[in-house]
């Protein structure tokens, strides 16, 4: 028997649903009536959740197909999708149970949304950060319940986190409100983060003293499950086989590619030309003003080049990354898409630590050479995720511009196709290592695909996958290091390449279908402007129905 229930109406509740047990993705939406929480993940409450997700499959399989428009017929499988991904992930791939990575992150990008994004006074966001560090025992406690037996790669990276988190509370956090003058306010506010902190340290301390001498747990998904979560994250059905046939033809190609440009400095050997360009890199502590000043550039050949819509917003903010999140080289920090007004996003650039010898310094920053440095500009800033959430803001389906609901494999696939389509149009063309860098990020991105299958699907372990990445995509060994681990607790690293693979292809077949009423900008605007949904969605949106493989 159907239901009469619109499918706009299940969404809302959905949506209102997942705000609840996500307080920290709902404050990242811009919705903001849950600030003063801490996500629950008590064993009693995951189970509540796969409960509730299981009635919300239920109720969406009892809508009546006929009363759906023609879109919203597009729309349900993606909802569908996005319910079972989250049960899966619950039931099967139990990063809550396996991760101690996964508790730390969630507390640190909790209390940095209410410090770095203005949507309220800061009396107010100080009074939330108050009620989250009281949280924190409870958030420290679930995990030292629910983790018996993580893999040893991921007690590594957790502990990371972890401190890098302590640090932020202890540290960073009294500079962000170090202009708040409510004496009361920073009495709570101090006393809460003593509280927090000794629960972050006893479980760090449990963690590395208890847990990680008789870790032995396996951080491989296995390739059933692997593919499993491709398909319903992503919507991508080809096997992992077939996934790493793509990537071994287009690393190929990509390193074909890479030697006859790097051949042209000077008749070079490649490999030597590589090095040299490598050495031209910001000095440490530099990062930051580096990327600064790429940003202008960027925007104006964007402007000049009508490349895509350029909406008016607040600028960028280029700083630090912060220490609980040193894990990634770059990152873009964007405020909500449902924010009533622009606020201020942030641009992070991880620089060494000063703590590192000399030589360990200079290998880290070889790896932020200039040219390399312009591609991540362009994948974080413009016309990558900077863009890509100004056009968002505009986006009118909550479907389609929710972050709750949004696709790696697009956001990454838009941002890492930006690389290339920049340098396609003429960016910096008579600057070699601009090209250099471009193609050296593919390499990255695409040795990411091979490695994060062949970790979770074979037998390659993280010194392999080191390897591979020093030899195959020319990373120094502290960056090779990082990607290869970064493979065994993040298997969805490798959308970045199988999204600009797919976005590659529609961009053709948009080309063909439009004829003589294509333009490049036309294809930006019209895919941007139809949200973060799986690609998948975004052919049937712009091609139609039954429109064909999204990837070849």
């Amino acid at each position: 028997m159907y239901s009469a229930e619109p499918l706009p109406h299940f969404v809302d509740e959905y949506l209102s649903y997942l705000y609840e047990v996500h307080p920290t993705s709902a404050t990242f939406d811009g919705v903001h009536l849950h600030d003063d929480l801490l996500e629950d993940l008590g064993r009693p409450a995951v189970e509540g959740q796969v409960r509730e997700l299981g009635a919300f499959a239920r109720r969406l399989a009892a809508i009546d197909p006929a009363r759906l428009t023609d879109t919203e017929r597009l729309e349900r499988p993606a909802l569908e999708a996005d319910i079972r991904a989250r049960l899966f992930e619950l039931e099967s791939v139990r990063s809550w149970e396996r991760s101690p990575q996964h508790y730390s992150d969630i507390l640190g990008t909790s209390l940095a949304a209410q410090a770095l994004f203005a949507y309220a006074p800061l009396p107010e966001r100080a009074r939330r950060i108050v009620s989250k560090l009281r949280q924190v025992p409870r958030l420290m406690g679930a995990a030292r319940d629910n983790i018996k037996d993580p893999p040893g790669i991921f007690v590594k990276v957790g502990l990371e986190s972890l401190r890098g988190t302590l640090k932020f509370i202890n540290e960073d956090l009294p500079r962000a409100f170090s202009r708040l003058d409510d004496l009361h306010i920073l009495g709570d506010l101090a006393d809460a983060s003593v509280e927090a902190a000794a629960a972050v340290e006893a479980w760090a301390g449990h963690l590395e003293r208890d847990l990680a001498p008789r870790s032995r747990g396996s951080f491989r998904l296995g390739q059933e499950k692997f593919e499993q979560k491709l398909r319903l994250d992503e919507g991508i059905s080809l096997g992992a086989e077939r996934l790493l046939d793509v990537a071994m033809r287009e690393l190929r190609g990509t390193q074909d590619e890479f030697r006859r440009a790097a051949s042209r400095l000077n008749g070079a050997d490649p490999i030597a030309a590589w090095t040299k360009t490598k050495a031209d890199h910001p000095a440490a502590g530099q990062l930051v003003p580096a990327a600064q000043q790429q940003l202008a550039e960027l925007a104006n050949f964007i402007i000049r080049n009508d490349i895509v819509s350029m909406p008016e917003g607040e600028p960028v903010s280029v700083a630090p990354t912060p220490r609980f999140y040193r894990w990634t080289l770059a990152s873009m920090w964007t405020p909500g898409p449902f924010e009533s007004k622009p606020m201020q996003a942030f641009y992070y650039i991880t620089d060494v630590d000063p703590a590192w010898p000399p030589e360990r310094q200079d290998e880290y920053l070889r790896d932020f050479n200039y040219g390399a440095l312009w591609a991540i500009s362009m994948h974080e800033v413009f016309p990558g995720h900077f863009l890509h959430y100004q056009h968002l803001r505009q986006v009118q389906s909550k479907l389609r511009k929710s972050v709750l609901f949004s696709s790696a494999a697009f956001v990454e696939g838009w941002a890492h196709y930006c690389e290339q389509m920049m340098v396609e149009e003429g960016f910096r063309r008579n600057d070699p290592a601009v090209r250099l860098g471009q193609l050296a990020e593919s390499l990255i991105r695409l040795c990411r695909v091979i490695v994060g299958i062949r970790l979770h699907c074979e037998d390659l372990s993280v010194e392999q996958g080191v390897r591979f990445f020093r030899d195959e995509a020319y990373l120094e060994e502290t960056s090779a290091r990082r990607e290869a681990e970064r493979g065994t607790f993040d298997p969805s690293y490798i959308v970045y390449s199988v999204g600009k693979l797919v976005l590659m292809k529609l961009r053709e077949d948009y080309k063909a279908k439009t004829g003589s009423g294509y333009s490049l900008k036309r294809f930006h605007d019209t895919l941007l402007g139809n949200g973060t949904v799986p690609l998948w969605l975004h052919r049937s949106l712009m091609l139609g129905p039954d429109s064909g493989n999204i990837i070849e």
